[in-house]
């Protein structure tokens, strides 16, 4: 395929079943665990294997689940500890910090209902009616970022609503973002042709999100029946993920072996979900693999009463600098594979993404539908 005709189309589109064919079974793939113990101040062989395994999972699945990750488990719990009050605050005090009309301006505030993830739906009537702002995803959520991003300022609460949000927040991203570089080191170390180093070049400006997510109590038949949905199927944009979940379950990910259903990734004390994403998917013609996810109603308990546990949830999505120019990763093409794609910067791609059409006949999914 040309390089033109390549990057017009929705690339990360690389599974293009409906919603509606999604099933859910039985585990056939386990998602990897991969143990971080010993990828700073252990041998270069105990580096070098951790990074082996690690790069397989993000080969092989596209998700791993993170232990040793050295994020302290008190600092997690701090921040879900503030995400549980920023949610029980009044509707009329959070929306001191809203979220702006602009779809790419993912900072504050956002009630429930008012976001709809609709990256697999291509059917024009499902499009109208969630542009409409119907059938939202049921759920809230707070955005925020790098303090010194300009072209995102970060919206934030008054202090006096929540003492100490700002400031254990921005704490918080410093903690993920060393998590981060930690990561993608030990990533480059399991990939061949790729310096150690490769990937801490290309997100020296920490230009990521953190993003609180609150899923609500309510009646478990509107989510048995449709009529309300958590997060639908989708990919995330930019480079990896990293996702904190509380005990409550619900988070399922697209089978590598079997495209269509879906897995349950249900939360490991002491470890942290990883998954690449598109971006990163791109970068590497492909390798890697940026895996459909979704979130359903949680598992039932034996007590329950009909009513579904709320859900708390953090990812953190980290991106590249957006100025600098990424072409296909040494290692990932040959003669009989070649380059799939043309060089592009991240600040392009993020575009791209915003102002992709997907042809399918007459259909088109506009940029109006991909609200995240």
């Amino acid at each position: 395929m040309a390089y033109s005709e390549r990057v017009s189309e929705l690339d990360f589109l690389h599974n293009t079943a409906s919603l509606h064919t999604f099933k859910m079974t039985k585990p056939t793939v386990e998602i990897p665990i991969i143990d971080f113990e010993g990828l700073e101040d252990g041998s270069p062989e105990i580096a070098a294997d951790i990074g082996r395994k690690f790069y397989a999972a993000c080969r092989e699945v596209g998700f791993a689940y993170i232990k040793n990750h050295g994020i302290p488990e008190r600092d997690i719990q701090g921040m879900f500890d503030y995400s549980r009050r920023f949610f029980a605050l009044p509707y009329d005090i959070k929306m001191t910090a809203p979220h702006p009309p602009a779809g790419d301006h993912h900072r504050g505030y956002s009630g429930v209902g008012m976001e709809q993830v609709s990256q697999m739906v291509f059917d024009e009537d499902k499009l109208e009616a969630m542009r409409n702002g119907k059938g939202g995803d049921f759920k809230e959520s707070y955005d925020m970022g790098s303090e010194t991003a300009t072209h995102n300022p970060n919206i934030w609460l008054e202090d006096d609503y929540l003492p100490g949000l700002r400031a254990y927040s921005v704490a918080f991203q410093a903690t993920c973002r060393a998590l981060q570089m930690r990561t993608l080191r030990a990533l480059a170390l399991g990939m061949p042709e790729v310096p150690e180093d490769f990937f801490e070049r290309y997100h020296t400006e920490g230009d990521n999100q953190l993003r609180l997510l609150h899923y609500p109590s309510a009646p478990r038949d509107v989510f048995d029946s449709g009529e309300k949905g958590r997060i639908g199927a989708h990919t995330d944009f930019s480079t990896c993920t990293f996702l904190f979940q509380d005990d409550c379950g619900g988070l399922q990910v697209e089978s590598p072996r079997s495209p269509g259903v879906f897995i349950a990734a249900p939360p490991i004390p002491g470890t942290i979900i990883f998954n690449i994403g598109d971006f990163l998917m791109r970068w590497s013609n492909d390798s890697l693999k940026s895996t459909l996810h979704r979130v359903v109603a949680p598992p039932p308990r034996e007590d329950e009463t009909g009513m579904t546990r709320e859900r708390y949830s953090i990812p953190y999505f980290c991106g590249a600098n957006k100025s600098l120019t990424i072409e296909t990763l040494p290692g990932t093409w040959s003669e009989s594979k070649p380059k799939e794609y043309a060089p592009i910067t991240a600040g392009e791609y993020v575009n791209m993404r915003l102002n992709a059409t997907y042809e399918a006949g007459v259909k088109k999914l506009k940029k109006e539908a991909l609200v995240y």
